[in-house]
Parts: structure tokens; sequence; C-alpha cells
């Protein structure tokens, strides 16, 4: 897989580390911590996730990628995705 570095380019996905999910928000107290820590929906479709950019500019990346094909839409810098 090749995913689009908004500074580096094109890469391979081995320059990366993968975080995950990157829409739960942590919750402010207690309530729903178990929640946002443990439980995960398992998506069909378009999702946006974290990217680590390890082995280039080391920059969290949100890549919008479909978990069955794998065909990444975008690639932005976290930092630059609205919350």
């Amino acid at each position: 897989m090749r995913i689009p570095c908004p500074f580096c380019g094109e890469r391979d996905s081995q320059e990366f580390v993968y975080r995950g999910d990157a829409s739960p928000r942590r919750p402010e107290g207690k309530d729903g911590f178990y929640d946002y820590v443990y439980l995960r929906d398992n998506v069909i479709g378009e999702m946006a996730e974290h990217w680590y950019h390890a082995q280039g500019c080391r920059n969290w990346i949100t890549v919008l990628r479909h978990t069955r094909t794998h065909r990444i839409a975008a690639a932005t810098l976290s930092r630059e995705t609205p919350a």
C-alpha cells in the first residue's frame, strides 16, 4: 500500500506506524473512558485513520482510506484536520 505523505510524497506503508481510527475523541471525565480505550467499530468503507511517518518527516497524518479496497481518498497533516 502506498500512502501520500503531504511532505514527502507517495511512500510505502512500511515507513509508517498505524495508530488506528481517527474519529474517537478522549472524554473529559471518567465517564466513557472504557469505551474510548477498548471499544472500536469494525468499519467497512471509508474511515479516517491516524498514521505516523516514522521513517520520513515524523508527522502524524490523517488518511481517509477504504478498509476493504485500501484506496486512499485523502491524506492531510493531523494538526490541520478539523476536530
